[in-house]
């Protein structure tokens, strides 16, 4: 999962609120990200479902309303079921309604696939983020309190670094988490395996459906010009 080119937390940067608010502890890391994953999965299932009825000129309002429902689902679910959890989550479940990974993967996949392959990809971004939170919750629990899981690890002798457990610890642990990503890819370059490029799209620009949208930056590259570019003297370049 570091080395994916499109891993929302540790390369794309995305759903930073929850990433550094609530991975305190492993526990809460794997509850919120399997959370967004399943409202992911669904408002994907339903916007690809519905992506030939909405109109473009109401597709945001829609998409929103739809991630607002499964959110509202999931947030009961967990209220009913692990209250320890939706206790400790707090405000951060109404919120999955506002991330940007959920909202982009709408815009920018679910909205133009057929529903199996948008599916896939709520797993896929699902999971990469679960994984993400999860590590950043075990390095912060595990030196902030010594433990893993909830669980004591270390020994009584053991002085926890109360830091970790704060809000200065989330950057400080996501900082290295993505040095230890980089160095791993740099690693993996210097010995001739083949590293694919950070693409914020997840794919090269000529194949991005979003290409005219986000101009190039996000991958690095420029946009192939469309035949519909090159006749419109009034478009800027990107």
């Amino acid at each position: 999962m570091y080395c994916n080119p499109t891993n929302p937390t540790f390369v794309l940067m995305l759903g930073m609120c929850p990433t550094l608010a609530v991975t305190t502890s492993a526990v809460n890391g794997i509850g919120m990200g399997l959370s967004t994953t399943a409202v992911l999965i669904m408002s994907n299932m339903l916007i690809s479902m519905l992506r030939k009825i909405i109109p473009d000129s109401v597709r945001m309002p829609a998409f929103i309303v739809v991630v607002a429902s499964f959110v509202t689902i999931v947030d009961f679910l967990l209220e009913g079921f692990v209250p320890s959890l939706y206790d400790s989550l707090g405000l951060y479940i109404p919120l999955i309604v506002v991330n940007c990974i959920i909202l982009g993967r709408a815009e920018s996949y679910a909205s133009k696939n057929p529903v199996l392959p948008s599916i896939f990809d709520g797993i896929g971004m699902g999971l990469g983020f679960t994984v993400g939170l999860t590590c950043i919750g075990i390095v912060r629990e595990l030196i902030g309190a010594g433990q893993l899981f909830g669980f004591q690890v270390m020994p009584d002798s053991y002085e926890p670094f109360t830091i970790f457990i704060l809000a200065p610890g989330a950057f400080f642990v996501l900082a290295c988490l993505v040095a230890v990503q980089n160095k791993i890819k740099k690693s993996l370059t210097r010995r001739g395996r083949k590293v694919p490029a950070s693409a914020g799209c997840g794919a090269g620009c000529a194949s991005c459906a979003s290409k005219g949208v986000c101009g190039g930056h996000l991958s690095g590259h420029q946009p192939v010009s469309g035949p519909s570019d090159q006749n419109d003297p009034g478009k800027e370049d990107a």
